[in-house]
């Protein structure tokens, strides 16, 4: 038996599990994701990833601006649905909406609630130094992640940058969804209530987060690299220049915070020291901060800002 579903996504994290419902021959109705915008050097407008693949797929996109026009709440109810699957979308759900589809709609979330609800769950886990964190099937409500889960999976974090886990968490939870919406039509799916403990917020990441505090401690300072890599990156200012850094690992070492202590790279902190894996200059390429060093000059005693 297949399910007659639309689909809300947008940027690559969901991608996977369209791609999975899709094999596993569901009817997707009907494909929403956020409108083009203009990005890129020459501010182009695109479509997102989640429009782009629904596309060469032959599937109907929708672009709304709000899913709260009567008109849009109409032509959604239209779809005759039996489920919605929401993952990364962007856009608030209103009653009508959640409402609308015969078994409701589900959510693929990037964390283990109610750890981390909110828009930015994988890179906050992250930032924060969590040991672990997971992906989890959520029968949406009207409140913030707040719903009842269904399936989960879990993950430890180790030495992932934001970038790979969201990667991992993609793959295993377009897994977990098709498992789900089985359970659903079988009707053997089980709802967990989340607790009211533990919950914690995954606000946006705001411009000001990414700029490196040098008086940190390197594991802090480890973790933000790693938390905000690839996008928007960690950054700092060198000899006039904003230089990303992308990956790093906390060494051992002491000097003044912001101070290059050796011929790696390696830059001393509030406590221990952190040595740059992998960094990208102003307009440039991602590199090896060894291939950095050989045509841009940091010996020791240069100060990071």
């Amino acid at each position: 038996m297949t399910l007659r579903l639309a689909f809300l996504g947008t940027p690559d994290f969901a991608v996977p599990a369209l791609a999975e419902l899709i094999a596993q021959g569901h009817d997707i109705a009907a494909v929403y994701s956020q409108p083009p915008r203009p990005g890129g050097r020459g501010m182009e407008t695109t479509p997102g990833p989640v429009h782009k693949f629904a596309q060469t797929a032959g599937l109907e996109v929708r672009t709304p601006l709000s899913l709260k026009n009567p008109d849009e709440q109409a032509a959604f109810a239209a779809l005759n649905l039996d489920a919605a699957v929401v993952v990364a979308y962007g856009l608030l759900l209103p009653k009508a909406i959640l409402e609308a589809p015969k078994l409701g709609c589900f959510n693929l979330h990037g964390s283990l609630l109610p750890r981390w609800r909110g828009a930015a769950p994988i890179q906050r886990a992250v930032m924060a130094g969590d040991l672990e964190t997971g992906v989890m099937v959520m029968h949406m409500d009207e409140g913030l992640d707040t719903g009842p889960v269904l399936m989960a999976e879990r993950v430890t974090i180790g030495r992932k940058t934001a970038g790979e886990l969201a990667d991992l968490l993609s793959r295993l939870g377009a897994d977990l969804m098709v498992r789900a919406l089985g359970a659903l039509e079988r009707g053997q799916a089980v709802e967990q209530l989340q607790s009211s403990e533990g919950v914690t917020y995954a606000r946006k990441i705001a411009k000001d987060e990414a700029r490196i505090d040098w008086n940190k401690s390197a594991a802090e300072l480890d973790c933000l690299v790693r938390g905000l890599s690839p996008s928007p990156g960690a950054f700092s200012e060198v000899n006039g220049e904003r230089l990303k850094i992308l990956n790093a690992e906390p060494v051992l070492g002491q000097g003044n915070p912001g101070e290059v202590i050796d011929g790696d790279l390696t830059i001393a902190c509030g406590s221990g020291a952190l040595r740059p894996l992998k960094v990208q200059r102003a307009g440039g390429k991602a590199m090896a901060a060894a291939d950095l060093l050989k045509g841009f000059a940091l010996p020791p005693g240069t100060r990071f800002t």
